[in-house]
Formats: structure tokens, sequence, C-alpha cells
């Protein structure tokens, strides 16, 4: 099976990509930007203080040679991002937009909706919350939906019953408890994913303790209500639901689980599961008992790309993470 992580960084190099980095005082930030631009898988631009990242590159090793830095509160690009800032926002304080625009992560979603970078990463110094939060006051959600979310690329390898595979688990990091609405829209934002990340068509599978309708109960119900607005807005999508986690993966259980056709049921490429604790839980016991790869947190349903990072990232993270990122771009 094609190493999916490196088949993404060969797409990266291919076109590359302008990523900004809001958080250039890390010293793992700036070695992944020393290897991306190295390795010619991205243009990587650092914001923050200039002796800050030079400290933080002293710290990591690297030389800063080559590399974009800029200091947000110096920027010759603060008014236009002000301007950009306001548009659109009737009751936006013009002096409040002056003093978004010098914070680093603002700074950088701005560019990214400028088109003066491609793609943001942050998360190694911040929080998912303030990550979020800057992306939905400058970049905005994609049209159509309702809220952001996440997901993780599961690289599986080989067992003695199955081939290697690859998933997309969705949404393992941002969404405590969503309403039907927003599962359905973790839905169809995943399976947009499936299809940029793993060039596959999506079989998305709406995970829960039950199987069309083996048991009865409002989480169930929230799932099935899901899956009828997910097919009402996009009806081309093969999608089903409410399915068990291995009436969604094996053949022989959805052959005696799902009565009637299902194109999903067996051969889903794309777990949702219902809530957070489902979803967080699974991906570390797939990581753990099955020695997968997890790839992620990386954000979705953004209007344009940009992602999260965990706080404990290690540089080879941060480098896949912009990988699949750029991938998307």
């Amino acid at each position: 099976m094609t190493d999916i992580v490196e088949a993404c960084i060969a797409r990266a190099r291919a076109s590359r990509t302008r990523v900004v980095f809001p958080e250039g005082h890390d010293e793992r930030i700036v070695a992944a930007a020393r290897r991306l631009a190295d390795d010619g898988i991205a243009q990587p631009i650092l914001l923050g203080a200039n002796a800050e990242i030079a400290a933080a590159a002293g710290r990591a090793g690297v030389s800063l040679d080559r590399l974009v830095v800029t200091d947000p509160s110096a920027s010759e690009r603060l008014d236009a991002y002000a301007a950009l800032y306001v548009t659109g926002r009737p009751d936006a304080n013009a002096k409040v937009a002056g003093r978004l625009v010098k914070k680093p992560l603002f700074h950088a979603g701005l560019m990214v909706k400028a088109g003066d970078a491609d793609a943001m990463i942050a998360g190694a110094a911040n929080t998912t919350a303030r990550v979020i939060e800057a992306g939905l006051m400058t970049v905005g959600l994609a049209p159509g939906m309702r809220a952001p979310s996440s997901f993780f690329l599961m690289v599986v390898p080989a067992s003695a019953d199955a081939p290697a595979r690859n998933f997309i688990y969705s949404d393992c990091a941002v969404n405590v408890d969503p309403d039907a609405e927003t599962l359905a829209d973790i839905a169809l934002a995943s399976a947009q994913t499936c299809r940029d990340l793993l060039n596959e068509e999506p079989r998305v599978a709406l995970l829960s303790f039950s199987t069309k309708g083996s048991a009865q109960h409002a989480r169930v119900e929230k799932v099935t209500r899901a899956l009828a607005l997910a097919r009402e807005r996009a009806p081309e999508l093969a999608i089903d639901g409410e399915l068990q986690a291995d009436a969604a993966l094996v053949p022989s259980v959805a052959a005696k689980k799902v009565k009637g056709e299902s194109t999903v049921a067996g051969r889903a490429n794309v777990l949702v599961f219902p809530d957070l604790d489902a979803g967080n839980i699974a991906y570390k016991l797939t990581q753990c008992l099955a020695n997968a790869r997890a790839v992620g947190p990386v954000l979705q349903g953004f209007a344009r790309p940009l992602s999260d990072l965990s706080r404990g990232a290690s540089v080879d993270d941060i480098v896949a993470t912009t990988a699949l990122v750029l991938a998307r771009a």
C-alpha cells in the first residue's frame, strides 16, 4: 500500500505551497520549517518577534537561512489586514481590528484569507479552542458548514486476516456532543477529506451502539437524523447508519446485521463517531492495539486550509500534519 503521508508530501512538494506558522517562538516549529524548506515540501513563513524566533532556532540547532520571518506587530500589511477583517462586519471596531491583526494567530489567518499564504498551522503553543477561534474570525467556515470539526488519518498496518488500510476518523478532537446537524456537517466534511487525501470515493459510516434499529434510544435517533440530513445535502454520497463498528468494517458481520442493500456496511473508509468520547477513545485504541499510525488532529470545515496541532507534537508530527493540510490546499 502506498504510504499516504509520503504521497501527501510528494503532492505538497509539487505545488510548493506557502504555509504560515504563527508560533515561530517554538523550537519544534522552527525545526519543522527548516525541514519543510530543505526538503522542498513547502515555503514556510514564521511569525513572531525576530529575537524570539532566532532564539528558537538556536535551541533547535538550525539556521534561519532562506526562511521567511515576519513580525506581525511591524508588518507592512497591518492596515490591509485590518480592512479585510472589518469587511462584512458592520459592527466591527477599527481599533479592535488594528490590535487583532498584530496577534500572530489572527495575522496568520488573515494572511491565508488575503491569499498571502495557502495554509496556516498552529497549536504547538496554543489551545485548540484558540486556534479555532482565530480560524472562525478570519477565514471562516466553508459554504454550508455550521461548525468546524477535526479528523485523524489512521494508517492501519496489515494483519493476519486483513490488508493494510487507511481510514478517516472524525470527530476526535473538537465537538464534544454534536447535535444531528453538526454530525451531518462532520460526515460531509470528512467525506471531502477522504477524497482529498486518500484519493478514494468515501464510504461514510455513522457509528452507534445500534445497527439499523437494533436498539432504541435518543442517541440512536440523533445518528439516524444526521444520516437523513447528510443524504438530503449530498444525495450522491455513499453514507449509511446507524452502524456498529463491526457492521461498518467487517463484511461477514455486515451481511448478518444489515438487511437490505448498503454500499457502506462492511466497507467503510470514513468512520464518524457520535461524540468526542467515542472518537477520542477509538483512535487511541486503534493506535495502541493495532499499531496504527495516527496523523492529526487536522481541522476541517473551514473555507481555507488551516489546522491545529497537539501541544505535544514532535517535529515529525508537525511535518506530517503540514503535508496533509497542504495536500488539501
